[in-house]
């Protein structure tokens, strides 16, 4: 009976620890071991910045990243990209994690993205950041998020900064539930943002189908489906995320919207050349150069 009670005592702990581990690894936005090394001498900035939101009754932050030649080019305007944290995170994420700064740097001097105003919002709700929970992404009972970003942010952002205000030269995308957020979001305000990515994200939610892009998507006007631009990867190792994001792939082919999909190795994780902050920022290489051909392919097409 001892025996019978310590091996039930040692199953339950493993078990314990092995729920733990999971939590610490897809959830608690854990340490990186061998976190994507910054790049000095990049030219760019991180800048916190903060504004007074209505809809959510508070002072609210945001992160700003100019393009390296706005202050030499007064007259000059600009794309826009909005990246969207994930769970446990704030808007510094993508700066202090996955080095977006190099990035940025890469992309800008071998021409794939153009000079772009980068925002990273913090898109935590009421709750604050927790591991037990994503931020919710939408307007609900623990604050109005989708308004935030959706529209007061970008009211912000084009008062503030020198845009180019067609919707064509806006893009969203997010990691995880950053992921998830960025079409929750996007897809309700398509008149803002025509450019939507995510990596490792998801794309029904418990909150129920008005929550659901894989939902949402297919209630569009043909109008909105046509000039929708999505890019989508996830990693191999995230079975449900990468089975969430193929499903996402198939409805949006089935409608005919414009999309690219990538099956990478790797995934969430804390250590490994193709895992977490480093998967991050691999990858943001990937959705940003498809985000630099769509603005591109603007830029032609508004010029004719």
């Amino acid at each position: 009976m001892k025996i019978s009670r310590v091996v039930i005592g040692l199953a339950s702990a493993i078990a314990f620890l092995t729920a733990v581990g999971y939590s610490y690894v897809f959830i608690l936005g854990a340490p990186q071991l061998d976190a994507p090394k910054a790049q000095a001498n990049t030219g760019l900035e991180f800048q916190l910045q903060s504004f007074n939101s209505q809809a959510m009754g508070q002072v609210r932050s945001y992160g700003l990243i100019l393009p390296p030649d706005y202050r030499q080019n007064p007259q000059k305007r600009y794309p826009v990209i909005f990246l969207l944290h994930g769970g446990h995170d704030n808007e510094r994420a993508f700066t202090d994690k996955y080095a977006l700064l190099a990035v940025l740097h890469e992309l800008y001097q071998s021409k794939k993205l153009a000079p772009s105003i980068v925002i990273t919002p913090d898109g935590n709700d009421n709750r604050g950041s927790s591991p037990l929970y994503d931020p919710d992404y939408f307007d609900g009972s623990n604050g109005k998020i989708g308004t935030l970003i959706g529209s007061e942010l970008v009211k912000v952002v084009k008062s503030n900064y020198r845009t180019l205000d067609n919707p064509q030269f806006w893009a969203m995308g997010g990691v995880s539930s950053g992921g998830w957020g960025a079409f929750n979001i996007g897809l309700r305000y398509l008149n803002n943002f025509n450019v939507l990515f995510s990596h490792c994200g998801y794309f029904t939610d418990n909150s129920g189908p008005q929550n659901s892009p894989d939902q949402m998507v297919q209630k569009l006007a043909i109008p909105d489906k046509k000039r929708l631009r999505v890019y989508l990867d996830s990693g191999r190792s995230d079975v449900e995320f990468l089975a969430s994001t193929q499903a996402f792939h198939k409805t949006l082919n089935k409608l005919g919207v414009a999309n690219v999909f990538y099956a990478f190795p790797g995934g969430h994780g804390v250590s490994g050349a193709d895992f977490g902050w480093n998967y991050f920022h691999k990858h943001l290489r990937d959705s940003l150069s498809y985000v630099g051909k769509q603005f591109d392919n603007a830029k032609v097409k508004n010029a004719k």
